[in-house]
């Protein structure tokens, strides 16, 4: 059996002003460390066996404090980086809405048939997350943690559950929030979702699925 730990990284001030991040190299914010202080406390408690991330800054920095708790490397890869929002990267939600209007509304009611400007679509992130599990259920017998981005996760756990990618907006995941799988018998089970209980100290409310 392999465990798959899906972690979404740690907030940012981009998270907190609704600001499309995409590939830029966004650093964690105060909340966002000790939101990753607190995941790897409460994964500290288990083995985990390898721990892969997105080669941005925000995703690495929370899996180096996670892996610092269990004297492993951090594995980057390539196929967990941020979703390419093109040219909608570095704008404001609300500057996106006023400014690609029709795209904003088919992203918002069909985001399975959208393809970003110089970006990405669902169908490319779900093609490189996927070949990542891949090749981790090919390699481990044990626990591995994926760090990893809103989007990508997103579209990781649709694929998983067997739902295709118009269901991206049936699933949310908040910044320091884990979702795992069980691997067994060539099906992926769901055995958590959205956990953040170990986030409760920092007392604060959980910012939109953005």
């Amino acid at each position: 059996m392999t465990e798959i730990i899906i972690v979404r990284h740690g907030e940012t001030e981009w998270n907190v002003g609704e600001i499309f991040r995409g590939r830029i190299d966004i650093e964690l914010n105060e909340t966002g460390i000790k939101q990753a202080e607190l995941l790897a406390k409460y994964l500290s408690k288990q083995t985990i066996d390898a721990i892969y991330s997105s080669p941005l800054k925000r995703a690495l920095r929370t899996a180096e404090i996670i892996a610092g708790y269990h004297k492993l490397d951090v594995d980057i890869v390539s196929g967990l980086i941020d979703f390419n929002y093109g040219q909608w990267q570095g704008l404001s939600h609300q500057e996106v809405k006023d400014k690609y209007k029709e795209l904003y509304t088919a992203w918002i009611n069909r985001p399975d048939q959208v393809k970003m400007p110089a970006g990405e679509n669902l169908d490319d992130v779900k093609k490189r997350a996927m070949d990542v599990v891949t090749d981790i259920i090919s390699r481990y017998k044990g626990t591995v943690v994926l760090v990893s981005h809103r989007v990508v996760n997103k579209v990781l756990i649709c694929a998983l559950l067997g739902l295709d990618n118009s269901r991206f907006w049936n699933i949310k995941q908040d910044t320091g929030g884990i979702t795992t799988f069980t691997y067994e018998n060539e099906q992926f089970i769901l055995t958590k979702h959205n956990d953040t209980s170990y986030l409760e100290p920092i007392g604060k409310t959980p910012l939109s699925d953005f």
